[in-house]
């Protein structure tokens, strides 16, 4: 589980549903199955887009170890541990 793509997966979704609303206004249909279909589209297409973006960051980050091993300290993080 990637908690960046979790994040960007609100920002996104709210992205992709305003585009196609205003797109959808803009040529002319006014009615709830626009608005509708368009929040469905949204939502389902918001943990791709988010996921996707959130590689693209990590792949760019030239700070991001991609090989580590999150099990190395054990499942419970220590008490006095760095936040991260």
């Amino acid at each position: 589980m990637d908690r960046l793509s979790i994040i960007l997966s609100l920002l996104s979704g709210a992205l992709i549903t305003g585009t196609l609303v205003i797109t959808a206004f803009s040529i002319g249909y006014y009615n709830w199955w626009v608005i509708g279909g368009s929040a469905i589209v949204g939502w389902l297409m918001a943990w791709p887009s988010a996921y996707y973006v959130s590689r693209l960051i990590k792949n760019n980050d030239p700070e991001w170890r991609t090989q580590r091993n999150p099990m190395k300290n054990g499942p419970i993080p220590k008490p006095n541990a760095k936040e991260v």
